[in-house]
């Protein structure tokens, strides 16, 4: 009598540790996430804030928000045109795939050199406030620091062809 309890007991146990095997198992494979950014993902609270050119290389506006569909797709970005310090701004509704980006920054189309005599004394301003003179022909060395898309996150800038005028005459997107 006492074995035909245990084979029932262990009949009756051995569904329930299947079931729960399988549940974790499951739980396991459905609640992976990712662990680290992969090319191409940019970060959208980085995206607030990036500034929008036209072809012709004139800041036109910046992005203000980015709106989502249902399925987690970027359905819209809403670009903040005009005003100062947000006040006054005219926000329009534009399709995420009619925006270029770019991640290089924008390149100035304005260069300006200035030249001085070789035999005049050269100023420079040190890092502790003093000024100090050379003589003989001064050279002046530019470092620029790039700091690459896949580390920041998130796009230099994007480009939208039209202008500051044609966004202002477009319908205002109402939150």
């Amino acid at each position: 009598m006492l074995s035909k309890c245990l084979a029932i007991a262990f009949l009756a146990i051995a569904p329930m540790t299947d079931a729960a095997a399988q549940t974790a198992t499951n739980q396991a494979a459905s609640t992976t996430s990712a662990t680290t950014h992969k090319e191409g993902e940019w970060r959208a609270s980085k995206l607030a804030g990036v500034d929008v050119y036209n072809e012709a290389n004139e800041k036109i506006g910046n992005i203000h928000d980015v709106i989502l569909d249902r399925s987690g797709k970027v359905a819209n970005v809403i670009l903040g045109v005009g005003g100062v310090l947000g006040l006054g701004e005219h926000y329009v509704a534009v399709s995420f795939d009619k925006l270029k980006w770019v991640d290089q920054p924008v390149t100035s189309t304005t260069a300006s050199t200035t030249s001085a005599p070789a035999n005049a004394p050269a100023t420079t301003s040190a890092p502790d406030s003093t000024t100090r003179t050379t003589t003989g022909a001064a050279t002046t060395t530019t470092t620029t620091t790039t700091t690459s898309a896949s580390t920041r996150w998130y796009p230099d800038h994007a480009v939208y062809n039209a202008t500051k005028d044609e966004l202002k005459a477009m319908p205002e997107f109402k939150y």
